[in-house]
């Protein structure tokens, strides 16, 4: 967050809300007594989506690092034929680019990349490569 501009005293407010958060289970409709929990986000945290979204920040600037370093080449749109390679829409991710072996190479390594930094996992099992207008054997 500090990379993002957060100033130090938000991202410890945050850490806060994250470290010193107690919890209760229903077990057969009773509530436990209430425990600490030691990682993640819990689902339903009202924390969780502004979160995920500056963790998929990085997922952004690991693409635009490819794209500038001419790693990746990005679909053009436009008269003003502007790049572009990702777009996100809640927990989902399209990357968009010329079909080549080495895009696709390039995706795999961001993806792997980002995995290492985010402490996410991404289920290539569920996901989904696909090409318009090119033969899917070209690829």
């Amino acid at each position: 967050m500090k990379r993002l501009g957060f100033c130090q005293k938000w991202i410890l407010w945050i850490k806060e809300c994250l470290h010193t958060s107690f919890v209760s289970v229903l077990i057969n409709g009773s509530p436990t007594s209430e425990f600490q929990v030691h990682r993640g986000l819990r689902q339903g945290d009202p924390l969780a989506p502004f979160l995920f979204i500056i963790v998929a920040e990085g997922l952004s600037g690991l693409m635009r690092s490819a794209s500038l370093n001419g790693k990746f080449n990005g679909y053009h749109v436009g008269a003003e034929n502007i790049p572009v390679s990702l777009l996100r829409y809640a927990g989902d991710t399209v990357f968009l680019g010329e079909p080549s072996i080495d895009n696709v190479v390039t995706i795999k390594s961001v993806m792997r990349c980002f995995e290492l930094v985010s402490g996410l996992k991404v289920n290539f099992h569920k996901s989904c490569f696909g090409v318009i207008g090119v033969d899917m054997n070209t690829v």
